[in-house]
């Protein structure tokens, strides 16, 4: 398989690195086929774009006509000799009008059928974080109708492959009210292969241990800390700000705030019935996952997280989505407190 390029930070590109499992798993699904929606669900920056991006290359060789949609991003990629069709997304993407993400959105849904109309056999849809595009009241029913292309296809077909990810708790909960899709996490990279992208970053950097059990193995945080001179503050400040921390502290009562200062030291702490409303709210922020499930292999698109690991806020059931979101927490908690 031919290993893609990825914009790691402006002006630094890097090798695709992981995620040897989750790459089996598109294998498998274009031998055998699948019969629902793949909704893949994750800590935001944890990889899910990278490996949906190789995944399109590797769904090309293996005889597929591909769209890749980014809807925020305004990206995409399309592997297939419908110039057409190609042409649409191109216009779409460059559009500077606030409609573009869910023009993309919505091209990609096209895609399925303007190929198979046109005879194409094998076709793959692959949509990265559309429900941010297209708003939460839409999100399920966008997946029906990435659905309704496998149940009622305008022409026969060998196979389709459709995956859509998220890294919003809110919207995998609304997708999991329906089965329509099937629901896989996926975690933080794994210790070899964070190893083997920390390894294609130029230059003096600390410790591999350190920016290890900083980031817990997810890459958009190791490129925040290269681009900020790995100086960990101004990090750490920025998540703060990002997910409006000192706000959502202010107004914790005395009680939520001592709930907290325990998430902290131990997610799973939050999963009891008087506190999951402050845990809800912190899966709203993208702060926690929540629900976790049993460490199964097949119930992840890739390798799982430990059972529970308290140096990486991971707990059984609930987890900072990464070490740095929990530092984040604990340095607004200590602010407030002086």
């Amino acid at each position: 398989m031919k290993r893609i390029r990825l914009s790691f930070t402006p002006g630094l590109e890097v090798w695709f690195a992981d995620r040897e499992a989750a790459l089996k798993r598109i294998e498998e699904w274009a031998e055998k086929g699948i019969v629902n929606v793949k909704v893949v669900f994750g800590p935001e920056g944890c990889g899910k774009t990278a490996w949906l991006r190789q995944a399109a290359m590797l769904l090309k060789e293996l005889g597929f006509h591909v769209v890749y949609v980014d809807p925020l991003r305004r990206d995409f990629a399309a592997y297939t000799d419908l110039r057409e069709f190609a042409r649409r997304l191109a216009e779409a993407a460059s559009d500077a009008l606030a409609a573009a993400p869910l023009r993309l959105a919505t091209l990609a849904l096209d895609f399925g059928d303007y190929a198979l109309r046109a005879g194409k056999r094998r076709v793959a849809i692959l949509v990265d974080d559309a429900f941010q595009a297209i708003g939460l009241d839409r999100a399920a029913m966008y997946v029906k109708a990435l659905l309704n292309l496998i149940e009622y296809p305008p022409r026969s077909y060998e196979r389709i492959i459709t995956i859509a990810t998220t890294s919003e708790g809110v919207s995998r909960r609304e997708i999991g009210r329906h089965r329509w899709a099937e629901l896989l996490p996926m975690w933080n990279m794994s210790k070899e292969g964070f190893r083997e992208l920390y390894s294609q970053i130029p230059g003096e950097k600390p410790d591999f241990e350190y920016t290890w059990k900083l980031t817990g193995g997810n890459p958009k945080l190791l490129g925040e800390l290269y681009k900020a001179g790995w100086n960990k503050d101004r990090v750490l400040d920025a998540i703060a700000a990002l997910r409006r921390l000192r706000s959502l502290i202010a107004r914790l009562s005395h009680e939520e705030r001592a709930w907290l200062r325990e998430a902290v030291e131990d997610p799973d702490t939050l999963f009891t019935r008087e506190r999951m409303h402050l845990l809800d709210r912190l899966v709203e922020l993208n702060l926690i996952l929540d629900d976790i499930p049993y460490r199964r292999e097949h119930l992840w698109v890739d390798s799982p997280p430990p059972e529970k690991d308290p140096e990486l806020g991971i707990g059984k059931h609930a987890a900072w989505q990464t070490p740095m979101h929990r530092e984040a927490a604990r340095k607004i908690l200590e602010e407030h407190g002086k």
